[in-house]
């Protein structure tokens, strides 16, 4: 029962070449930096792991976290939904080189793929992408007299995430906005691995304050002063 682990090394540890993750987050809120990082200084020691497919609700923003991994040639596959945001240098040199695949996903189907993989649903039907490109060679019904495409779920080898609280049994809190995809991730990843900013003894959570049960939870690790990802971008922290 006791999910906590001692170093962000070990706690990413686990992820080998052509493994699939999910990364939580939303723009910089939310975002694991520490645990991204743990992963990039272990493939700039050993050069794994590499080939990586990894879901996230964009591609990184300047030279930290997610745009790091990038720029190091780990990532193969990028499912997202905003590949262009505020300073996506690092994934449009990638992609433009034909160094990278994307697969576009709009936002909120993004989200219910993943809350289907965690939830044990196969396949749902959305009108989001219904006469665009991204609906070719998809099934289509018709539901009402409307035209719905057919998303299939998501899920992951790993889900890395970030929370606010989380006791040794892996219940987690989070902070405000920094909620986001996580939760779902939490459920559609086969190994959930979290930093928190505070581990807490079993009992002092407030049960009906828990957002993830740690049922979903494989390793805590502690990260008492945690980056922000547009704070290191401001001052022009690149990564490693």
């Amino acid at each position: 029962m006791d999910k906590r682990i001692a170093t962000l090394a070990e706690a990413v540890a686990d992820i080998q070449d052509g493994a699939s993750i999910m990364i939580g987050g939303f723009g910089g809120s939310g975002t694991p930096i520490e645990l991204i990082h743990a992963l990039i200084d272990r493939f700039v020691a050993t050069g794994s792991p590499k080939c990586l497919t990894v879901i996230n609700n964009n591609a990184g923003n300047g030279h930290v976290g997610l745009a790091a991994m990038i720029k190091q040639g780990m990532v193969a596959t990028m499912v997202c939904s905003f590949p262009r945001s505020s300073d996506p240098k690092m994934f449009t040199e990638k992609y433009m080189a034909g160094e990278i695949e994307l697969q576009l996903v709009p936002q909120g189907t993004l989200a219910e793929r993943i809350r289907a993989g965690g939830a044990g649903i196969p396949a749902f039907y959305t009108p989001s992408s219904f006469g665009t490109d991204l609906a070719k060679g998809r099934p289509v019904m018709e539901f009402e007299g409307r035209s719905y495409v057919m998303e299939r779920w998501l899920k992951a080898d790993f889900a890395l995430i970030k929370a606010e609280l989380g006791d040794s049994h892996g219940n987690l809190t989070y902070h405000m906005a920094a909620r986001n995809f996580s939760p779902l991730m939490a459920m559609a990843g086969h190994r959930t691995v979290v930093q928190v900013s505070r581990i807490v003894a079993p009992g002092e959570i407030d049960p009906e304050t828990v957002i993830t049960p740690g049922i979903f939870v494989n390793a805590v690790v502690e990260v008492a002063n945690p980056a922000q990802e547009e704070e290191l971008n401001r001052t022009g922290v690149r990564y490693p």
